[in-house]
């Protein structure tokens, strides 16, 4: 019983092992096959799914992207000359990821090319600060020689190739300078101002406005950046473009200047040590000519200005860097004497022919506020007021018009406003009030302010952009606004001709016609400046405005002539006229630093730039009065030569 007992048992225990072993080989096969699915779903996804990522990153090794910066935008004048324009440029340029050693790829490119010392370091210095696969410019403008020296080089100079681009040239050079401005490389200060900024502004040595049209124009100049793909080699040589998308080219911008006009006008300041002009068209506000002396060459900061260069130009006394035109502010003298007359007229506080007695001097308050005519004027009405420019008539009328209403009408004609142009730090000027003394100074208006401001002295500051607008407000009697950009794009801009100031039409004709007796009249402060010619008479007014104060006893022994005087303490000299008298075309303000009389210094700068425009070149001689005619007869010749001589220097460069 026992041995039947156990034998069943074991036979039991043995009909077991095959279905224990079905079990685990079921077990061991289902993990196999888990596992190879697992093994399997993976390889898929890294195959398929993720093929084209995994691709790129193999690409990558291979295959670079580089930005391609766009066309800058070109620059012309009113007649389609241009001021600005790209020419080709042959540089040189390292990428820092191909190049590996960026001194020791620079050593290499020196035993094939001239580098300086200068370049070597800047490259080290913007290779350090850029990112590795960004080309750093380490030569440009160089010759087709040193071009053809780097590409046989090639397989020594790993990193580094010679490229075609655009730079940025100024055919007209010094004439418009302060107008078109220049460009220049993209500093640490400019990114600092930028919110968020274009990858552009990351390429070493890449080129945005600085000043001028350049600069506040710089979103509509600049365009849009293409890229391109390329295939390099393992040592990083260029060794195919793959793919190119364009970039979209800056938009051209059309200015209202007359290249012609412009560069007349500054051939006409050069003999003055330091001066300015505006020319304004009376009926759309286009500025036809902004002139400034002295001037410099925008071409110099393109290429990179030396030293030598900067140092002259920063520390020269006459300011060639501003654009006196536009930024300078002066006391406006004489010629802010037709605000006061409007001013006193609107008011109602003063009748045209009224008379107002001059004996040389005003005494207000125990003071003595002087006439530049010492023995005085007589008794003298609004038209003679303006026609011999006689301080003691503004001197009452100022005060019966009030510093508030003198201020308004300041600023109704354009002074103590800030036009909006595309040109570099365009002064507001003053047109001071009483609120305006207590919010600044802290101190309440005076009577002799006002005594002051009546004339164009004291606390008033205006540009001659702001004189040029005032004087073309006063011509038509329209909201007059300067302009300077003709087109953006081939698209027009809205015009500068504005509506009616409201100011009544008969005081507007009495301040005519005391400005064109300036000119024309025996008595007339700019009579010598006059034309003579049928249809085109000039209307106008003179201003003289002090720099420095004369004592009593300055005036007691006689009060020392600008010519005896140091330069800088010299009186400003000013004008103004619109032309021609009875169909005003232009409006032009002149300002002669420290150049003594504005009938002597300025109205004749005046009057010859006003003919220039009217006749677009040269006048005849029979227009100005024959005793000036040898004059500019000499006069137009030498600027002649001087404009021949820039032409053929402009062809050169």
């Amino acid at each position: 019983m026992r041995l039947d007992f156990r034998s069943r048992q074991q036979l039991r225990e043995q009909s077991e092992i095959p279905r224990q072993l079905g079990r685990r080989g079921l077990l061991i096969g289902g993990l196999q096959l888990v596992t190879a699915g697992v093994i399997l779903g993976r390889m898929h996804h890294l195959q398929v799914d993720q093929a084209d990522e995994f691709r790129l990153l193999a690409e990558e090794n291979r295959v670079n992207f580089r930005l391609i910066p766009p066309a800058r935008g070109l620059i012309h004048d009113i007649n389609g000359i241009p001021l600005a324009v790209n020419e080709q440029n042959y540089r040189i340029v390292l990428v820092r990821e191909d190049a590996g050693d960026v001194a020791r790829a620079l050593e290499r490119l020196g035993q094939v090319v001239a580098l300086s010392p200068e370049a070597v370091a800047r490259t080290i210095e913007e290779s350090a600060r850029s990112s590795p696969f960004v080309p750093i410019t380490v030569m440009e403008r160089v010759s087709w020689e040193d071009v053809a020296r780097v590409t046989m080089n090639a397989p020594a100079l790993p990193g580094i190739s010679a490229e075609v681009g655009l730079s940025r040239a100024y055919p007209r050079g010094a004439d418009t300078a302060h107008v078109v401005g220049y460009v220049g490389p993209v500093s640490d200060y400019d990114l600092s101002q930028m919110e968020d900024p274009d990858p552009l502004m990351r390429i070493p040595r890449f080129q945005i406005g600085k000043t001028g049209v350049e600069a506040r124009l710089e979103d509509t100049l600049r365009g849009e950046a293409g890229t391109r793909r390329i295939e390099v080699n393992a040592v990083g040589r260029i060794m195919r473009e793959l793919d190119r998308v364009e970039g979209v080219a800056g938009k051209d911008v059309q200015l209202t200047l007359d290249a012609r006009l412009q560069a007349y006008v500054e051939a006409r300041l050069e003999t003055e040590a330091s001066a300015s002009v505006v020319v304004l068209d009376c009926q759309t506000g286009d500025i036809r000519a902004v002139g400034n002396t002295p001037t410099f060459d925008p071409n110099l900061f393109v290429r990179g200005i030396s030293s030598a260069d900067w140092t002259a130009l920063n520390e020269n006394p006459f300011r060639p860097l501003s654009a006196k035109a536009v930024q300078g502010t002066y006391p406006p003298g004489s010629t802010f004497k037709m605000v006061t007359a409007l001013a006193a007229l609107t008011a109602g506080v003063v009748d045209p022919d009224e008379t107002v007695r001059c004996n040389g001097y005003t005494e207000i308050s125990g003071t003595r506020f002087h006439c530049w005519r010492s023995s005085g004027h007589g008794n003298v009405t609004l038209n003679a007021s303006l026609q011999q420019s006689c301080d003691c008539y503004y001197y009452e009328v100022g005060q019966r018009a009030t510093i508030d209403n003198i201020a308004a009408m300041a600023r109704l004609l354009g002074l103590g406003v800030r036009h909006d142009l595309p040109m570099s730090a365009v002064a507001q000027g003053l047109a001071p009030d009483r609120a305006w003394k207590i919010e600044v100074r802290g101190e309440d208006w005076r009577v002799g302010d006002t005594v002051n401001a009546s004339i164009g002295q004291g606390y008033v500051l205006a540009s001659p952009l702001q004189l040029a607008v005032m004087t073309a407000r006063i011509a038509t009697g329209l909201d007059i606004r300067p302009r300077l950009v003709h087109r953006i794009g081939g698209i027009e801009q809205p015009s500068g001709r504005g509506g009616s100031l409201g100011l009544n039409e008969n005081h507007l004709l009495r301040i005519r016609q005391g400005m064109f007796d300036v000119l024309n009249s025996d008595r007339g402060t700019a009579r010598e400046s006059r034309v003579v010619a049928d249809g085109l008479r000039l209307a106008g007014k003179t201003g003289t405005s002090q720099v420095r104060r004369i004592t009593p006893e300055e005036r007691a022994r006689g009060v020392t002539s600008n010519d005896q005087l140091p330069w800088e303490r010299r009186d400003h000299a000013l004008w103004v006229n619109f032309a021609p008298f009875d169909n005003p075309r232009f409006a032009v303000a002149v300002v002669v630093e420290h150049g003594g009389g504005g009938s002597t210094a300025a109205a004749p700068i005046g009057r010859d730039v006003t003919l220039q425009a009217i006749y677009d070149g040269d006048p005849p001689l029979e227009a100005y009065p024959a005793n000036w005619r040898a004059r500019i007869r000499d006069q137009q010749e030498r600027i002649r030569t001087r404009l021949a001589g820039a032409a053929a220097g402009g062809e050169r460069a």
